[in-house]
């Protein structure tokens, strides 16, 4: 990356700096291929954040099938990450994870997991003992739509009467073939079936993804999955569990990362030859990659108070704008064979391109991705009706009140006293772009335009040719879209 002009003496944030375009020989977006190269198996640079309520396992099942990892948060307890990380691994890679509700199940129900949007469906069928599913089990399929004018306390399985759509797994072909064979049916979604029993669903939208994205895959061709471990207690056995369970990458995460407990828990993980690549952090200078990497770390996670969530900046003065943050920790991870993720402080698509530009592997989205169906927490309802999930930062009160939940009140009550960050806020939906692959779709769009413009095929191409100039407050306004007519 270069600026254009002389570098400046200040810190710089993505609403500073915009991206200059450059003779370019690429002639098309799907021309670019956006896999971050960071030695973990993602195909995209799109990585859901360790927090409660951004990345529970149903999220990291949907954007692994995209590309993207999620990043399994450290306050789960250890039990219930093992069976996270398990249950990723058992999706299906080629169709969606059916979203199963028992016939006594009433619209209201489906509500809190589904809002009434299309591409989506409810499938219709009594508790089953395991994960199969048998297709004589099965009431059928309710298109999420439905849902829109049935009364709240109507049963799912009052509301299904027509045969269940499906197809066979082993005849669906790849690409526009799988397209094709959903759209013949002529339903919004079908169920797939193999040798009898339910392995997925798959609608005319997921057919076409599918041939757009390539999935984050282990070397066995299942989903891939990211967890996190914080850097005290007995960090080696957890972390060998999560291998054990079949993680993928490991992060040892902290909210100051370039601290001697992070050194220590770091080395320690390293030495146990896990043979995953290991993420640390938060950190935002050449030192702290320094240090981390010595330690360790193969990826660096950057940045400290630019996140929706957190009031680090306002709380402590402890910070820094975080596009010099990631171009600093860039420079000097790539210096000693390292990678960096931008964690923080995206709000649109740009952002993640900027943050790309100024050198990272991967980009990290929190508050963003915690207001769609799949991240975890039910949906709920303003008084205008309109559709949120509840969002709070990974230090505050109610985070802390939930980590330490095991300590008696008097240690719980003086964890409490220093928490920061925001304990409660509505994410709402997104009516356009309700679920975690709408608003990949938008955001990979953006960034494949990003490589367009700057004659770069591949992440690699785009750091190197990446031109940024510098911008006022008034520049940066005039580049938003008018929300109203004149």
């Amino acid at each position: 990356m270069e600026f254009a002009g002389e570098r400046p003496m200040v810190d710089l944030t993505y609403s500073d700096v915009f991206l200059v375009p450059r003779r370019s020989d690429i002639t098309s977006r799907l021309q670019v291929d956006l896999a971050p190269s960071d030695g973990t198996p993602a195909t995209i640079p799109l990585v859901a954040s360790n927090m409660n309520s951004v990345t529970g396992p149903r999220l990291a099942a949907a954007l692994a099938r995209r590309g993207g990892l999620g990043v399994l948060p450290q306050d789960l307890p250890l039990q219930e990450l093992d069976a996270a990380i398990r249950w990723v691994k058992r999706q299906p890679v080629r169709w969606d994870t059916a979203l199963v509700l028992p016939p006594s199940a009433t619209v209201a129900d489906a509500l809190r997991l589904l809002p009434p949007t299309e591409g989506h469906g409810i499938v219709v069928a009594p508790p089953s003992g395991d994960d199969r599913l048998g297709i004589e089990q099965i009431s059928g399929i309710l298109p999420a739509t439905r849902l829109a004018t049935a009364l709240p306390d109507a049963a799912l399985g009052d509301l299904v009467h027509a045969h269940a759509p499906a197809i066979d797994a082993e005849t669906v072909g790849e690409g526009r073939a799988a397209f094709d064979a959903v759209d013949a049916l002529d339903a919004e979604m079908a169920l797939v079936i193999d040798h009898g029993h339910l392995v997925g669903t798959l609608s005319r939208r997921t057919a076409l993804r599918s041939n757009l994205y390539r999935p984050a895959v282990d070397a066995a061709g299942r989903l891939a999955v990211a967890a996190a471990v914080g850097i005290n207690g007995d960090v080696a056995e957890k972390a060998k569990a999560l291998a054990s369970a079949g993680v993928d990458v490991l992060v040892v995460d902290t909210a100051h990362g370039h601290q001697e407990g992070m050194l220590r828990a770091l080395s320690v993980v390293a030495g146990l030859g896990l043979g995953i690549p290991i993420v640390a952090g938060n950190i935002v200078t050449a030192d702290g990659v320094s240090d981390l990497v010595a330690a360790g770390a193969s990826i660096l996670k950057v940045g400290v108070g630019p996140g929706a969530m957190c009031t680090t900046r306002m709380m402590t003065a402890v910070g820094r704008p975080q596009f010099s943050a990631v171009l600093e920790t860039a420079e000097a991870a790539r210096q000693v064979g390292a990678h960096v993720w931008a964690d923080g402080g995206v709000r649109y698509p740009r952002d993640v391109a900027l943050a790309l530009a100024a050198g990272a592997a991967s980009v990290m989205v929190g508050s963003w991705f915690a207001g769609t169906i799949e991240a975890p927490g039910e949906l709920q309802h303003d008084a205008e009706g309109r559709v949120f999930k509840e969002s709070w930062g990974m230090a505050s009160t109610k985070a802390v009140q939930a980590r330490f939940g095991r300590l008696d009140s008097y240690e719980r009550a003086r964890k409490e006293l220093f928490a920061e960050g925001i304990s409660s806020s509505r994410i709402y939906l997104d009516p356009l772009r309700p679920g975690i692959e709408d608003l990949l779709d938008m955001i990979t769009s953006g960034i494949r335009s990003s490589f367009t413009y700057a004659g770069a095929a591949t992440v690699p191409e785009f750091h190197e040719r990446a031109l940024v100039g510098l911008q006022s407050a008034a520049g940066y306004e005039e580049g938003k879209a008018l929300p109203v007519s004149w």
